[in-house]
């Protein structure tokens, strides 16, 4: 597999200025065919399941078609923090993927299947919403936080627009939309897609991580994808009794606008773009990585000569 030149030469920029930044002799790098060899035999270990598969001890059923399979939650934590070098969590209910799926693959992408059970959530504003001004009020709120996210650390976001606007089905109560986002000055483009299966005490969230050439692709799969997920009998939509259920705080607009995610703190919205770029990133790393372990030894044997030499001990 051989990652874009475009995802290298970024990376082996910010990798050369933070090595020839060092003050001190380094640390012993990790071992970048060692990482290579470990990741592929966790990618080896992976069992994507077929069939039926129950969620979450009864609450919903994924019913899998033919080109696609299930990782469990050990799995799929696997592929995300193990393989693909995110930080550790809350682990998912599992990952739909395409037969055939190659974590190491540039070309591949996931959906992450998660549950957040906040409370029946009321659909009466689905058919009034503005998307087009919901989007404008989106980018402005982006711009202006550019500030404090480069301050903690991280790139700037430019939220380009709708990926695909918003489309609700009543009859279902399923909803998706994805928008482009771009990183930074990253050349490619985040493919935040959404899928959201309202139930009768929460809601299905499924992200998939991709980027934007992907989104034919995903945008292909997705009929498929909204059949195959849905919620068992006692926690269906139709479900909901008015009397003893509770009722979310937001409804259609803030599950499109990210309200979901906002109450668990600011960057999680960015969670499943973060992601994506992830995946490439430590794509990337690892087939630059032979060039700056011959660095890191060429630096050692320059700090080896010019160091000091201690008079010998009488």
């Amino acid at each position: 597999m051989k990652p874009p030149l475009r995802l290298l030469v970024p990376l082996c920029a910010c990798l050369l200025a933070s090595v020839l930044s060092a003050q001190t002799a380094p640390a012993t790098p990790p071992d970048p065919a060692a990482r290579l060899a470990e990741i592929r035999r966790l990618a080896a270990e992976l069992k994507p399941q077929q069939g039926d598969i129950i969620l979450a001890n009864g609450l919903a059923k994924v019913a899998l078609p033919a080109n696609f399979r299930f990782l469990t939650p050990d799995d799929a934590a696997t592929v995300l923090t193990k393989i693909w070098g995110n930080p550790s969590g809350r682990k998912p209910l599992g990952m739909l993927v395409p037969a055939g799926f190659d974590p190491l693959s540039d070309e591949s992408w996931v959906v992450v299947v998660n549950y957040e059970e906040d409370g029946y959530v009321k659909d009466k504003d689905a058919a009034t919403i503005d998307y087009a001004k919901m989007m404008a009020d989106m980018k402005k709120s982006t711009a202006e936080s550019n500030e404090e996210r480069v301050k903690q650390g991280y790139a700037p976001i430019d939220l380009v627009g709708w990926a695909s606007p918003p489309r609700y089905d009543a009859a279902t109560h399923k909803l998706y939309w994805a928008k482009e986002l771009k990183f930074g000055q990253s050349p490619v483009h985040t493919l935040n897609y959404n899928i959201r299966i309202l139930g009768r005490r929460g809601v299905l969230v499924l992200n998939a991580v991709a980027v934007m050439r992907q989104l034919k692709e995903v945008e292909a799969s997705t009929p498929a994808i909204l059949g195959m997920v849905n919620f068992q009998e006692g926690h269906r939509y139709a479900d909901f009794k008015e009397d003893t259920d509770k009722v979310a705080a937001y409804g259609i607009a803030a599950l499109v606008a990210g309200g979901v995610a906002a109450k668990a703190g600011f960057f999680k919205l960015l969670w499943v773009g973060l992601l994506a770029l992830k995946k490439f990133i430590i794509i990337a790393v690892i087939a630059v990585g032979a060039f700056f372990k011959k660095l890191w030894k060429d630096r050692k044997a320059k700090n080896a000569f010019t160091a000091p030499v201690d008079s010998p001990r009488p």
